[in-house]
This record gives structure tokens, sequence and C-alpha cells, in this order.
């Protein structure tokens, strides 16, 4: 019998990313949080590609920063962690991108005070989805247990239930049996026809 991989919502994720991302293509992770999905997206493109990666909280910068030293991974100008937030985007992106990652919440092992916000959060998505390639996707973990959580859900699913499907493909994953606000986990694609938006 073969080993046994757990279906997470970060392997469900990163499965769906490795269909998608390529060495050289520009990626971004809208929500830095330890850095693991920023070294994931980097371990697509490798030396060919950009990674932007933002978070508003230090603590985001030096553990990422830690992460990719362990690795033996040199940061370079193609890996830009940017202490901003995810909003402001489009201020430090000048190109398109394949893809763009959120995971919506609060940092694991941080405060559980310092969330994201459906205002900024709904901005960062609009931005993402503006510099988005033809072909490309942004995925969206989206973690609501904490206060204010449930809102932000709410805000960002309506925002993607108008968004026109001559241009998008969206789609959403869930576990339908656990009672404890399970995450859900949305993808969006931008569609290779149609206008450009």
């Amino acid at each position: 019998m073969g080993s046994y991989n757990r279906l997470t919502i970060t392997t469900f994720v990163h499965q769906v990313l490795r269909e998608k991302v390529h060495r050289g293509s520009v990626v971004v992770d809208a929500t830095m949080g330890n850095g693991k999905d920023t070294y994931f997206l980097y371990s697509l493109i490798g030396e060919e590609g950009w990674v932007y990666a933002f978070d508003i909280q230090e603590a985001s910068i030096i553990n990422t920063k830690l992460l990719f030293s362990e690795a033996k991974v040199l940061l370079t100008s193609k890996i830009n962690l940017i202490h901003d937030g995810h909003e402001n985007m489009d201020k430090y992106i000048n190109e398109p991108i394949d893809c763009c990652v959120f995971n919506l919440g609060y940092l694991p092992g941080g405060s559980h005070n310092i969330v994201t916000k459906p205002d900024t959060a709904l901005r960062a998505l609009e931005a993402a989805l503006r510099l988005l390639k033809r072909g490309g996707i942004v995925t969206i973990s989206i973690y609501y247990g904490h206060e204010g959580g449930k809102e932000e859900k709410e805000r960002i699913l309506a925002y993607l239930e108008e968004l026109p499907f001559e241009y998008y493909n969206v789609m959403q994953w869930n576990t339908i049996n656990n009672k404890n606000n399970p995450p859900i986990v949305v993808i969006i694609e931008k569609k290779v026809t149609g206008k450009k938006t």
C-alpha cells in the first residue's frame, strides 16, 4: 500500500497551482503569513520567474526570510517580500500575473486580533483580477471562524457570484460534513476566450 497524504485545504490548492504555474511564471502571494505559500510558489517558478508576496505584519517578513534562508535560497530581486497591504499590489506589480494566492483570516501562530478585512480583501481581489493573464488563476482560502470572518466570507462570495461567466470560471470547494466553520476554497480562472477585462 502506498503512502497516505491527507487531503487538506493546502494540499488541494497546491495541486491546482501545480497544474497552472510553471517555471518563469509571475506569481503573487497576497497573504504571506509564515511564507509557506510564497516558498511553494517559488519552487514552481524557479529562478526564471518572479514572486511578489504581501503582508502587513513585520513578523511575516521575518518568518518568510527565515524559511528561504533555511532552504538555502538567496533572496534576489525576483523574490519580492513586501511589507504592505495586499490591496496595494498594483502599486508594486506592473506586469501580467499567472496566479495569485489568498488565505483570508489570521496569521497561523499569530494574533487572532490581526485579521484580513472585507474592504481591503475585495480591493486586493479586484487588483489581482485586473493583473491576471487570460488562463491564469486566483485561489482564495477563506478561514472565517474568527470575529468578522463570516461577514468577509459573505462579501467575498457575493462579489464572486457576480463575476461574468463569459470571462471567468469560479469554482468553490469545501467539506460538507464539518460543522465547525470549515474553510472554503474558491478557484477563479480568467477564461482564454471572451473580451479583455
